[in-house]
């Protein structure tokens, strides 16, 4: 998931620099919210993570 908020990432930066604002700020808007989502999955996984495992 952190590929495809930094492959958003990449996008948004190309289509600014080509001129496209409403297509960067779309690709900007996603890899913000699938950042955040990886953020979010990665410290579940910390915290609850030894206790699915059983360990």
């Amino acid at each position: 998931m952190l590929r495809w908020a930094l492959g958003f990432f990449i996008v948004a930066i190309v289509a600014a620099l080509f001129g496209f604002g409403g297509l960067a700020a779309g690709a900007a808007s996603i890899a913000k919210i699938l950042f955040f989502l990886f953020i979010v999955l990665f410290l579940l996984t910390l915290i609850f993570g030894n206790r699915v495992l059983g360990k």
